[in-house]
């Protein structure tokens, strides 16, 4: 059973529902330590005083916000905590929208939300399914080791999922930050090129189709290096497509993208018409029949 990494009340109306918050993803990398170079030495990091050059036990740190001109106020982690009691333990649901209204650059991280008492569990159950038949989430505030995060709760298959979200002042304008970005092509051609390649590179969503294969090639290279073995390197970066070659590549990369395309198969409809066709023919036939009784069945009653 994995570990919880914050437990409290989720709260919308007058109801509350205690529940646990999970780690829902994992990163994958190879690990690497620090060595000086031409040595097996270590390099490790101290928290060192910078005036006395002394180490500093963790429990003796404490936080200073810089207010300018060299001065800091010092602030305690009892105090941070005193000044939102409650809050902690507390995930409040501010409101209900709309799944696909929520612009994904505003997800940060997600986590499994599950119950942690049996008696209320029903409850959990009510409040995913409801999400799920009217595909919404829920909007909500918590404070997790000393931040508060704004939230998203959705339904996804048996569990509620919490994505953790930037706030909106947090979100950069591009604007600002890209400067003037290129308008919309008006070449049709173009456009059209490119809108038919988008179609014909769209397939169904499969995230097991993917994985890290950057990781993958460390970790040949860390086995390579190990044996002695040559280092294979990687090909070469893609260079920019220039505005002249753009259709041309558009068209190529069309075709390319149809061939990879697995074959339609033929439509049933015909061989289904087929097979009804015998029956009609023996319905044809019933009819007839009846029809020749009730001439003889006529011809003997006169």
């Amino acid at each position: 059973m994995a570990r919880s990494i914050w437990s409290g009340f989720l709260s919308f109306g007058l109801v509350s529902i205690p529940v646990r918050l999970y780690s829902a993803t994992q990163e994958h990398e190879v690990d690497f330590h620090q060595f000086e170079r031409g040595t097996s030495d270590r390099i490790r990091y101290k928290r060192v005083n910078e005036r006395t050059g002394d180490e500093v036990d963790y429990d003796d740190i404490v936080k200073g916000h810089d207010v300018g001109g060299g001065d800091y106020v010092i602030v305690e982690r009892d105090e941070l905590e005193e000044i939102a009691p409650g809050r902690s333990r507390s995930l409040d649901i501010e409101q209900f929208v709309e799944l696909a209204e929520i612009d994904p650059i505003h997800f940060q991280r997600s986590y499994y939300l599950g119950p942690s008492d049996d008696d209320t569990a029903s409850s959990y159950a009510l409040l995913r399914t409801a999400l799920d038949q009217t595909g919404r989430a829920a909007v909500a505030t918590f404070v997790m080791r000393g931040k508060e995060y704004l939230a998203c709760v959705r339904a996804s298959g048996p569990v509620l999922v919490l994505e953790t979200m930037y706030f909106a002042d947090e979100i950069r304008d591009p604007v600002k930050e890209l400067g003037d970005l290129p308008k919309a092509s008006s070449k049709g051609k173009q456009l059209g090129m490119a809108v038919d390649l988008i179609e014909a590179m769209t397939e169904p969503w499969k995230p097991e189709r993917y994985h890290d294969t950057y990781t993958e090639r460390v970790e040949e290279l860390v086995d390579a290096k190990r044996e002695g073995k040559e280092v294979v390197t990687e090909s070469a970066p893609a260079t920019a497509t220039g505005a002249t070659d753009l259709l041309t590549a558009l068209q190529e990369s069309v075709a390319a993208a149809k061939k990879k395309r697995p074959a339609k198969k033929a439509p049933a409809k015909k061989t289904a018409a087929r097979k009804k066709a015998p029956a009609r023919k023996k319905t044809a036939a019933k009819k007839t029949a009846a029809a020749k009784k009730s001439s003889t069945r006529k011809k003997s009653a006169a």
